[in-house]
């Protein structure tokens, strides 16, 4: 086949017809989607930005391997996890970061992951169609939609540092991807990074001085930084790990609607749990923060429309790769805020707009009462309890801090089970014609 018939049947893309240098450029590209809020959440706990890196590339890997090499999902930091860290690990009262505390926060990441592997049990034992009954589209499609309009506050703030940049990013993309030829249109988040990143050069809006002082090669794990345990520690983080679990349901459930493959059913969410799990229990032990099913690279899939799950598996050898050199990392740093936030934009509305398309696809029946009242109910909290912080209550000497979209996400799974008329069946049959029909 030659490599001019890029364009398959509806607008997508075979990966297999690319090549070898084509791939590697696309997995430049999930590379990019993914650095700017990978590197945040250890800039923001004082954790090390080579060693998340690090773990985010291993983590995908590991998540490729469990999960049988099908599912084209990347790893990145969570974000959920920063209240465990600050309530462990809190600032000096420098600003500077409590380093003596950290390891042990990454030591309540490491029992945090360990849940993901008892739920994923749980689900061999008893099959996905019993659990998923407590996670169907009228659940996990409001819950796709939160996670973007949640993310959306963060893409404007980024944006507004420096409007000029934000909308060079924005329309490079949107350009490329709706006028744009070949590799043109595969590469919108790429290109939208360059042309921006050129701007800001010209502009004079990036700070090169970080380069000149880092080194070329260092070691992204550090000894001291490694997990240790406390129990009260690890009390702390635990629990975040059932509200991530269903930020984990809801991104598989975005990745499956996006590339039109049941991967909760192939190969499985209790494989995608264990990968999920395992990639976080390691990535605390060398001292990272917990890993999580990226929703940006999600929103890539959506743009390019190239699902290979090997373009991931490429992106987390660069991961890897750019964790042994500082002097990279400081290239990277350079990229002003403002470009990261015109880029995510386009990528957290894409992740909301799939999130109604799963509902749409499922044939949600809102005309029922039940169903309006869990979507309304897991809206109004994702996006309610999130503006004022979650929500944090004690239990003993310990407090357990929620998400907004935790809560949304509990509220929904349990006003779900005990409304009348939960008649949701997990579909066991492949359907060509409509692959996420995941109703019988």
């Amino acid at each position: 086949m030659k490599e001019e018939k890029l364009q398959l049947n509806d607008g997508i893309f075979d990966a297999r017809t690319l090549g070898v240098p084509k791939m590697i450029v696309l997995g430049l590209q999930h590379t990019f989607a993914m650095f700017g809020a990978t590197v945040l959440v250890p800039l923001i706990t004082g954790l090390s930005v080579s060693t998340t890196l690090l773990c985010a590339g291993l983590g995908t890997l590991l998540f490729h391997v469990l999960t049988k090499g099908k599912v084209p999902a990347f790893l990145g930091s969570s974000f959920a996890f920063l209240g465990g860290f600050a309530l462990v690990a809190p600032k000096l009262a420098d600003g500077s970061s409590n380093l003596e505390m950290l390891p042990y926060a990454c030591g309540g990441v490491v029992f945090a992951g360990l849940i993901y592997l008892l739920m994923s049990g749980l689900i061999s034992v008893f099959g996905v169609d019993k659990i998923m009954k407590f996670f169907p589209p009228v659940v996990t499609g409001p819950i796709i939609i939160s996670i973007g309009l949640i993310l959306a506050p963060t893409a404007i703030t980024n944006c507004s540092t420096n409007w000029l940049l934000a909308i060079v990013a924005l329309g490079t993309v949107v350009v490329c991807n709706i006028w744009g030829k070949g590799m043109v249109k595969i590469l919108p988040i790429l290109l939208g990074v360059v042309v921006s990143y050129v701007v800001a050069v010209i502009t004079g809006a990036v700070d090169f001085s970080a380069i000149k002082d880092a080194a070329w090669l260092g070691l992204p794990v550090r000894g001291s930084a490694m997990a240790k345990f406390d129990l009260s520690a690890i009390l702390t983080i635990m629990p975040i790990a059932l509200a991530t679990m269903m930020e984990h349901i809801g991104d598989i459930a975005a990745i499956s609607a996006t590339t039109g493959k049941n991967y909760i059913r192939d190969p499985g969410l209790n494989r995608t749990l264990l990968g999920d799990g395992l990639a976080t229990a390691m990535a605390g032990f060398l001292g990272g923060p917990a890993n999580t099913t990226y929703g940006e690279n999600t929103g890539v899939l959506a743009l390019t429309k190239i699902y290979d799950p090997r373009v991931m598996r490429i992106a987390a050898c660069f991961a890897i790769l750019l964790s042994f050199s500082p002097k990279f990392d400081a290239v990277i740093n350079t990229v002003p805020t403002a470009i990261i936030g015109g880029v995510s934009f386009i990528l957290y509305g894409m992740i909301s707009a799939i999130g109604v398309r799963n509902v749409v696809e499922n044939q949600v029946d809102f005309t029922r009462s039940r169903n309006l009242i869990i979507a309304a109910v897991i809206l109004v909290s994702a996006l309610g309890f999130n503006s004022i912080g979650g929500l944090s209550f004690g239990i003993g000497s310990v407090t357990v801090s929620l998400s907004g979209l935790a809560i949304a996400a509990i509220l929904g799974i349990v006003l779900n089970a005990i409304l009348p008329g939960n008649d949701y069946t997990f579909d066991k049959v492949d359907v060509p014609e409509n692959p996420m029909n995941m109703q019988v």
